[in-house]
């Protein structure tokens, strides 16, 4: 699938989408051994290994005692349909709005741009109707090389939530007879939650590493541009300091998106940032993270109910066992 030929800018996202000239601000790894940044991977990865050590002493789902919560496992066999109407949506939305795979790459005015952009609205639409999902998600997947060919490997791995939706639609698609419903079999969803957490957690953790950790100078442009995002600023942190913790946290939850342990949790708390910057930065943040507000809710369904939270996390395995919606909760 050919829709990312012809745009010039480099992939962006998140901080790339709003800061002024995102192409001043190159990479700095030697950054990354500055001591506080040190200091705060180590706390993520620890943070992250106790949450799975956690998760495999819980009897079940970790919201089970919540009634409202217990009745998500109804959407078990929706999981699919969701998942393909987000990401389904913000393709076709962005297609519109003349931007390829995400809101920093843009094509060109003019007919040969928009020709560009007709096979993203083809397959954003065939996600949102339902209908060959499984072509449209190796459409998807085929853009990852092309990706890498014309904006260097950065590119891939941070929009590689969208290669992972696609890899987990591919292996679970929804069913256009039953109107979007799909039987998970644990066995399948394990495989196929493989691809949608690698996916979600590597695009965090490149953006926490491209945009923060890595990128001192632009996380501080970001920071001077809008002081609102320092939350800490009240109680003294700089915005090197801020930096470093957003891009910490921001490593944390791509952690524990990979982990898949204690999902609704994870999920509930994910959410928070994501949606707290819609209102400061409006659509253009919402249709960029509508991805993943399809990943989130997707994990905080399918941690709903013992049977797909293991297959999700990986914790223990119970191969073979059918997934059913009509069970009691």
């Amino acid at each position: 699938m050919g829709f990312v030929v012809g745009s010039g800018a480099p992939a962006g996202a998140h901080q790339e989408w709003f800061v002024s000239n995102p192409e001043a601000y190159p990479l700095d790894f030697g950054a990354l051994l500055r001591p506080g940044v040190v200091l705060a991977v180590g706390v993520a990865v620890a943070v992250t290994l106790l949450v799975r050590a956690v998760a495999a002493r819980l009897p079940g789902p970790e919201l089970a005692t919540i009634r409202p919560a217990r009745r998500l496992a109804s959407f078990l066999p929706w999981v699919p349909r969701l998942l393909a109407a987000h990401l389904g949506v913000s393709l076709l939305v962005l297609a519109f709005d003349r931007a390829v795979l995400d809101p920093g790459i843009r094509v060109p005015d003019g007919a040969a741009g928009t020709l560009l952009l007709v096979p993203q609205a083809v397959v954003g639409g065939l996600l949102i109707a339902g209908v060959l999902v499984r072509a449209a998600s190796v459409a998807i997947m085929l853009t990852g090389p092309l990706l890498v060919a014309l904006h260097g490997p950065e590119a891939l791995v941070t929009l590689a939530v969208f290669v992972g939706i696609a890899v987990f639609l591919f292996m679970v698609p929804p069913r256009l007879k039953d109107g979007g419903r799909t039987d998970l079999d644990q066995a399948t969803l394990r495989r196929a939650a493989v691809g949608l957490k690698l996916g979600a957690g590597v695009t965090l953790i490149s953006l926490a590493v491209v945009e923060k950790l890595a990128n001192p100078e632009m996380a501080r442009a970001m920071l001077d541009q809008v002081p609102a995002l320092n939350l800490l600023a009240p109680a003294g942190v700089s915005a090197d300091g801020f930096a470093v913790v957003a891009g910490s946290v921001e490593l944390l939850f791509g952690l524990l998106l990979i982990s898949g342990a204690l999902p609704q949790v994870v999920a509930l708390l994910a959410a928070v940032p994501f949606t707290a910057t819609v209102a400061i930065f409006g659509a253009t943040e919402l249709l960029g993270h509508l991805p993943f507000y399809g990943v989130l809710l997707a994990f905080l369904v399918l941690g709903s109910r013992e049977e797909t939270s293991l297959a999700l996390s990986g914790l223990r395995q119970r191969p073979h066992v059918r997934i059913r919606s009509d069970e009691p909760v």
